[in-house]
Formats: structure tokens, sequence, C-alpha cells
């Protein structure tokens, strides 16, 4: 059982960074359709896919690769463990709408 509150802007979709190590290789925003909360493959969603130096999402990118990412691991209680080969992290807005780029707040 996961407890995860709701984000309610996630009906604008989500990012997936797609990464390779300790390095962003691509960049996806998932919106769900219209009406929809699920951004899964087959439902109807749309698909945009952006390069790893994404001016729009710079801010959350900076953020993610200097901050969070050397925290990773060690949140999993694997601290002595390489990050993995590949892997994905997801990313909803969870600002207010309006509030600037380079101010949002991201849930992963």
């Amino acid at each position: 059982l996961v407890d995860q509150r709701f984000c309610p802007r996630i009906v604008e979709g989500e990012l997936r960074y797609n990464m390779v190590g300790d390095a962003l290789i691509g960049i996806i925003h998932k919106k769900p359709k219209e009406g929809g909360i699920s951004a899964v493959g087959g439902t109807g969603s749309v698909y945009t896919y952006y390069g790893p130096t994404e001016k729009k999402f710079a801010s959350l990118t900076k953020n993610f690769a200097t901050i969070d990412l050397p925290k990773v691991m060690p949140a999993l209680g694997l601290g002595d463990e390489p990050i993995p080969l590949w892997w994905t992290s997801d990313f909803i807005n969870s600002s207010p709408p309006g509030t600037a780029a380079k101010d949002e707040k991201w849930i992963v």
C-alpha cells in the first residue's frame, strides 16, 4: 500500500526523466487524454518528447541532478550501492497554477 497525496495538476500530465546512471538522456511529457488522470500508454494520452537540456524544465532538471539525485540511493537504504544503469523518475507539478517555472515544486 502506498499512501500518496493526490496532485490535482496530474490532469496537465507528468514528466518522465529517462536516466542512464546519473545522466539524463531524455524527458517525456505524458499528458492524459481530456478528462482523464492516467497517462498510461493505450489510454489516449499524448506523449511529447524533449531532449535532456530542454529549457522549459531547466530548473527542475538542475535541482534534480544537483540536489535530489545524490540522495536517491541513501533514501532507499542503498547508500553503498551505485545508482541503477537504466532507470526513470516521474514528476507531477504540485505548484499553484501560474507559478514561475523557476519556483515550481514537483512531486516524485
